[in-house]
């Protein structure tokens, strides 16, 4: 079996600028990949099928599933007969802005171009992947990156300053379809973007702590209180930054000092079942 590793990712900026042609939102984000993954194990089918494998109940089996999709669309793209049974780890709360599906999807790709001898760059896998979904182009670089359009056009950025990062996820799932329909694009407070870059390029933890923004933070915090709790929680129990991550729920908060992130995980797990400390990868993911 071939196993291959499917990060979360964390928006430090999500920015919104407006409705696009095709229903989807003109989008403006940094984004960088965590020390938090499933394992995508692949392993050979005779019988040309698409199996899903996976302990978590909800976790879909069937075409509802990214990486069911991953698969299926490298079949029907390059004539492959062999099928393919993948068996899903989850590590990654579903449902929770940290592209957990996506991320399966992108290392699905990355896998079956290896296990299927298909030979594709990169680039060619990112741009299979944003037929799946709007996060799968940017999972499949992982890394740090500016991604525009509706997420899938990507810019490769250096790695952020080295940090902790607590991550936190309220018992409950958000429609991302929900935010995006309940978000007014008149009077958002926009996130400096181009300050963001800046703090990365310059290694300048202040700054990039300074520069986290979500806009969808108005909307998914009106629909979901126990997620604004969380985060004045965190910041109260001395995070250097909080924010919110794509539609949500998860919270982060960056941390410079290990010692700090114990009070922080302690003080939340009080209430809060699903808490994690992780690090920055900041690192592109080899091919698979």
């Amino acid at each position: 079996m071939l196993y291959v590793k499917a990060p979360a990712k964390i928006n430090l900026t999500l920015d919104v600028l407006y409705k696009r042609q095709d229903n989807f939102h003109e989008v403006e984000m940094i984004m960088t990949t965590v020390d938090l993954a499933d394992r995508i194990g692949l392993e050979p089918r005779g019988d040309g099928l698409i199996k899903i494998i996976s302990a978590d109940r909800f976790v879909p089996d069937d075409e509802r599933n990214f990486a069911y999709q991953a698969a299926q669309l490298l079949k029907d793209t390059y004539g492959i007969k062999e099928g393919v049974s993948i068996k899903i780890d989850k590590e990654i709360p579903i449902a929770a802005g940290l592209a957990g599906g996506s991320s399966d999807a992108a290392a699905t790709l990355r896998g079956l171009n290896e296990m299927w001898n298909l030979n594709l760059s990169l680039d060619e896998l990112a741009e299979l992947g944003a037929k799946i979904g709007s996060d799968v182009s940017f999972c499949v670089y992982g890394g740090t990156a500016l991604a525009t359009g509706r997420g899938e056009k990507i810019q490769e950025l250096p790695p952020p300053p080295t940090c902790w990062v607590v991550l936190a996820k309220p018992k409950i799932g958000v429609s991302t379809a929900d935010v995006y329909g309940g978000l007014k694009l008149d009077g958002l407070e926009h996130p400096n973007t181009k300050q963001m870059v800046q703090a990365i390029e310059n290694e300048d933890y202040e700054l990039l702590c300074q520069s986290l923004g979500n806009v969808l933070e108005s909307v998914t915090f009106k629909l979901h209180p126990e997620v604004v709790m969380i985060k004045e929680h965190m910041q109260r129990f001395g995070a250097d930054a909080v924010l919110m991550s794509g539609s949500g729920p998860t919270v982060f908060g960056l941390v410079d000092t290990e010692t700090r992130t114990t009070r922080i995980y302690n003080g939340l797990r009080g209430f809060c079942e699903e808490v994690y400390v992780v690090r920055l990868l900041g690192e592109r993911n080899p091919l698979a």
